[in-house]
């Protein structure tokens, strides 16, 4: 299973903006349900992520919400692309106890968010489909 069949769900956790827009702007964009992460783009590249934890581990300093996200966004950004295998996704996630992951396209512009969550759910839904196939199999019914 390729990440791009969940393309419904990532695009719609999709949040993106510039380098300038301000950490008041991040926490907007974050305060939207189901958008854990937002993508930091220079142009239309992909340079750096921020998220909740981010702000709010900086609430503390005085004037931090006027700030631009690229004072506080990470600049390593770990990303999978549409290609890229759900499962080996997955396990790089939990790996790295990351929530949310850009989904980016090979010119490294974000075309969306994928949550563990839906990695799971998308994966537990195959395997149950897989079982249910095997059953059949055993059961005479062959292949459906």
């Amino acid at each position: 299973m390729l990440i791009e069949s969940l393309n419904p769900m990532t695009s719609s956790r999709l949040a993106v903006m510039s380098m300038s827009a301000t950490l008041r702007a991040a926490a907007s964009a974050l305060s939207r349900p189901q958008v854990g992460l937002v993508v930091v783009c220079d142009g239309e590249a992909a340079v750096g992520v921020i998220s909740k934890s981010d702000i709010i581990r900086h609430l503390t300093d005085v004037g931090v919400a006027d700030s631009a996200v690229v004072t506080l966004m990470s600049r390593g950004v770990i990303y999978c692309r549409p290609e890229d295998d759900l499962h080996a996704t997955w396990q790089m996630m939990a790996a790295q106890n990351l929530q949310n992951m850009p989904v980016l396209n090979a010119s490294l512009v974000p075309i969306g968010i994928l949550d563990i969550r839906d990695a799971l759910k998308a994966l537990f839904k195959n395997e149950e489909y897989q079982e249910q196939l095997l059953l059949n199999y055993v059961g005479g019914v062959g292949y459906q």
